[in-house]
């Protein structure tokens, strides 16, 4: 069996200001806090739920 699991990098391209307070927890929740970071998180339905639900458009 092979147990890699696949990682998933995330880059917040706009400011927070101006979104909806659920938004921002979630950028925080991800660990993204300013502009043209990055993060490599692990590619789980939860992560990829907040994702494409609540920031896909950010």
């Amino acid at each position: 069996m092979n147990n890699k699991i696949n990682n998933i990098k995330i880059t917040q391209v706009q400011s927070a200001i101006g979104r909806k307070y659920d938004q921002r927890l979630i950028l925080v929740g991800l660990g993204l806090n300013k502009i043209n970071k990055s993060v490599i998180l692990a590619n789980t339905n939860s992560i990829k739920g907040m994702v494409e639900i609540k920031i896909e458009n950010m």
